[in-house]
């Protein structure tokens, strides 16, 4: 079974060298799809990171993509999209991306990160402004810094307004910067909830879009937007952390959800200003592969490939990525600075150990083809997960999950041996906040 297996792998392998893989990647990606989603199987490979941007360059170039939607916080990566948009105070890409601060900072504060940035800014730099391909975030765990960056707008707009959402995040004061405290003490009713605080300031927002957002034409719009994207940040991030204490799925549910939400009201927002609503999206396998494919699916949980499948359906690209072995930028535990760790060969029964007994290096299968999806397909396989904490010890219980991948993805991409990313430093965070994705980080 398995040698038949090998073969039929081999035989629909697209082999990709190293020069025109993303093109042949792109070959396969129909030229209908509007939302392109590229995942990882680790978040600390420089081949993954590589490819991605490279892809994501051509979908720009050639196919007329304007958002690049990843998973990282909303805030932090708005710096990053005014510099490479050519706004904003900073002189280089590093510069802006001086917000990642929360662990793990490798993720986005890295060589690749940068080098696809200062391409970004010089794709834009002949741009109209309201035609410039953004960079943007999905993530929800930026509690503290969405408040501080709702109340900085409306100080410039509308100090009564400023002074009411002081009142309001004024809910949050008694935990300090630690949003786990709060949900903690939320959850178990130790505190008082915010929920109704970060909902009615929200509303207010809303209730005076149309004021704020015609105050100076397309500019006033776009800031508005920002701010609001941030109060929807802060609402979800609220029920997000009292969620975390619950147990189950509901936590997990709740941020894909949010990343679903956020990334269909920057479509929208593109179609208002008069640009195209194509978004390509970066984020772990764990995110981007169907759900329902999944031993995570079984155990209730959903995810943004699953949601974009439901509501986009072939107007949507979902692409994994796996590897065998080599080595991997992570961290050995929660906090701990950066380490290049080498990634043990993949397990017998693994969809990875498959793809490397076909003796090709690196290749790529588009998974619609019936006699692959019969050959992957029965018996599921295992498939492994590598977020910002590896534990090559427990491998087998910390990254491993069973998985049905033609169901999971529309194409995937096997680098049989790759090498670790290059972080900008090897620190480990700056703050408090810690997501629900401890101890694996995905």
């Amino acid at each position: 079974m398995a040698d038949s297996s090998i073969a039929v792998v081999r035989q629909h392998a697209r082999v990709l060298e190293e020069e025109g893989a993303a093109s042949r990647l792109l070959d396969a990606i129909d030229e209908r799809v509007s939302i392109v989603l590229i995942g990882e199987a680790t978040h600390g490979t420089h081949d993954f990171y590589r490819l991605r941007a490279d892809l994501t360059r051509l979908l720009i170039e050639r196919r007329g993509f304007t958002i690049v939607a990843a998973e990282a916080d909303w805030p932090d990566a708005y710096r990053a999209n005014r510099w490479v948009r050519v706004q904003g105070d900073d002189d280089t890409a590093e510069a802006a991306l001086g917000d990642f601060t929360r662990f793990p900072r490798w993720m986005w504060r890295n060589r690749e990160v940068v080098r696809f940035l200062r391409w970004l800014r010089g794709y834009n730099a002949d741009r109209a402004l309201a035609e410039r391909i953004g960079f943007y975030g999905l993530d929800l765990y930026s509690l503290h810094r969405s408040i501080a960056c709702v109340i900085e707008y409306l100080d410039k707009l509308d100090p009564v307004a400023a002074r009411a959402a002081r009142e309001r995040y004024a809910c949050f004061d008694i935990f300090g910067e630690d949003p786990q405290a709060y949900g903690y003490a939320a959850s178990a009713r130790l505190g008082r909830s915010c929920e109704d605080a970060v909902v009615e300031q929200l509303l207010a927002l809303q209730q005076r879009a149309l004021d704020y957002a015609r105050r100076d034409g397309w500019l006033a719009a776009d800031d508005y937007f920002v701010a609001e994207q941030n109060a929807r940040v802060v609402q979800d991030a609220e029920a997000y952390y009292r969620a975390m204490f619950r147990g189950g799925a509901a936590s997990w549910n709740l941020r894909d959800r949010h990343m679903m939400a956020t990334l269909e009201a920057l479509r929208e927002h593109g179609r208002r200003s008069a640009r195209a609503d194509r978004a390509v999206v970066w984020a772990h396998n764990s995110h981007l592969g169907d759900a329902r494919a999944t031993a995570l699916g079984t155990g209730g949980e959903l995810n943004l490939g699953q949601l974009v499948r439901e509501r986009q359906g072939t107007a949507s690209c979902l692409i994994g990525m796996t590897t065998h072995t080599g080595t991997v930028t992570a961290a050995r535990a929660w906090d701990a600075p950066a380490e290049l760790k080498d990634v043990r060969p993949s397990l017998a029964g693994s969809y990875e150990r498959l793809f490397h007994e076909t003796g090709i290096p690196s290749f790529m299968l588009r998974l619609s083809e019936a006699s692959l999806r019969r050959a992957l397909s029965v018996p599921p396989r295992l498939e492994r997960a590598i977020g910002v904490i590896y534990r090559p010890d427990s491998e087998r219980a910390s990254h491993y999950f069973l998985a049905n991948l033609p169901d999971q993805f529309d194409v995937v991409v096997h680098l049989d041996e790759t090498r670790a990313l290059e972080p900008l430093e090897r620190s480990s965070r700056h703050d408090v906040d810690l997501p629900d994705t401890y101890p694996t980080g995905v």
